[in-house]
């Protein structure tokens, strides 16, 4: 349901006829009365001041302060959202909206509203998603906790700019400008605070041109804290930028962890090995053993997260390194799966052998368990890749 006018600034300062809205201002609102009007005027304000059509869209997550109706009374449009969540809100919003280009900005009074320029240059210029930048912008004493400044918003941007390739600084700026209708091509679903990722990473995969502006934040104008949880937010937006890069998550590790556990198996099958004053022997080879298995796991894992990343519609299809994986699992994996199982029942085999050649007598550990351990590795890996081999061709993944 909306209620409020429709109204470009623009518009009523001329006294001209209702003209297509160039610009949507998106605030997500949840118990926001003591800041909402100021951020509603703020909006307004620049846009009279930049000459553009414009409207402020707040979209209600189900306030009971009386926000709707400050609202209403600073001229903004109101959206109620029924599901509760940030994500929620501000894709009601969003979709509401009738700006071609729409601004997103929290309600809090914490954001830039009264700046809006830099934001609209850039999309005029091109750009598909503006992300403000408030580490080159500016950060106002008390205005971002120390441990979202110096740990939490550093380690999410570096993980951001290295799984996606987004060339942005402040990957969590809740400020940003849109495209409307390329965003909304996107079908992001997030109801939570990783909407936020969910639009950078999925704008990143979906080949969108990313720009990023200097942008100020200061110290919110609430009496009551924030809707933001440090550790489960965090954990919420850092489990999603993983399910979107399983490359990251289980292909690089699981392929880093199953060829050295392979060289490390190959180093010590003929014996001890002294490194200085570490020596290297059955408990290092077991370990291998162990990574290899956990390696070829998380890397069939892997390619099946991508299978299904872009049957579900978050990532695009494409030819990228899950995809040529899968391309040679299937037409390798079985007779390959096959070779290796069979020689790691041959070394189990030998190793029968040699104990029933000397009568079945007591063993010494250390000199007739690396063969069985090497084994182990060749048993585990073959049938995990005679089992990848058929699980591709259940999820077709090799016709993508």
């Amino acid at each position: 349901m909306i209620v409020g006018p429709r109204t470009p600034e623009s518009a009523v300062a001329a006294g001209t006829a209702v003209e297509q809205l160039e610009l949507s201002v998106v605030m997500p609102c949840l118990n926001e009365a003591e800041t909402l009007a100021v951020c509603i005027r703020k909006a307004r304000e620049s846009m009279r001041e930049l000459g553009i059509a414009g409207e402020v869209v707040v979209s209600d997550n189900g306030s009971t302060d009386g926000s709707q109706e400050i609202a209403l009374a600073e001229g903004a449009r109101v959206v109620h959202a029924p599901q509760r969540g940030y994500g929620a809100a501000l894709r009601a919003g969003i979709a509401a909206a009738e700006g071609t280009f729409v601004i997103m900005a929290d309600a809090d009074d914490s954001y830039a509203l009264h700046d809006l320029g830099p934001f609209v240059e850039r999309m005029r210029a091109g750009a598909d998603l503006v992300i403000g930048n408030r580490f080159k912008g500016g950060i106002e004493r008390g205005a971002m906790p120390p441990l979202h400044r110096f740990l939490g918003n550093p380690v999410l941007s570096f993980l951001g700019r290295t799984f996606f390739g987004v060339p942005v600084g402040d990957f969590h700026c809740g400020m940003r400008g849109f495209r409307r209708d390329r965003i909304l091509e996107l079908g992001l679903r997030t109801s939570g605070m990783e909407f936020a990722s969910e639009m950078v990473a999925r704008a990143a995969l979906a080949g969108l041109v990313i720009d990023e502006v200097p942008t100020t934040l200061a110290p919110d104008g609430r009496s009551r804290r924030p809707h933001l949880r440090t550790w489960r937010d965090g954990w919420r937006h850092l489990r999603f930028l993983l399910a979107l890069s399983p490359r990251w998550m289980l292909l690089y590790p699981g392929l880093s962890m199953l060829l050295a556990g392979g060289a490390v198996l190959a180093w010590l099958l003929t014996g001890t090995r002294q490194v200085g004053q570490l020596a290297f022997d059955l408990h290092t080879m077991l370990a291998a053993a162990t990574a290899m298995a956990i390696g070829i796991h998380a890397v069939a894992l892997a390619v099946v997260a991508h299978a299904h990343a872009i049957h579900m519609g978050l990532i695009p299809p494409d030819r990228k390194v899950e995809v040529r994986i899968a391309d040679v699992a299937l037409r390798y994996g079985v007779p390959v799966g096959s070779l290796l199982l069979v020689a790691g029942v041959a070394c189990f085999g030998y190793a029968l052998w040699s104990w029933g050649s000397g009568g079945f007598s007591q063993l010494d550990v250390v000199s007739t368990l690396r063969l069985p351990i090497v084994g182990v590795g060749l048993v585990v890996v073959g049938v995990q890749s005679v089992l990848l081999s058929f699980i591709i061709s259940l999820t077709r993944v090799g016709d993508l």
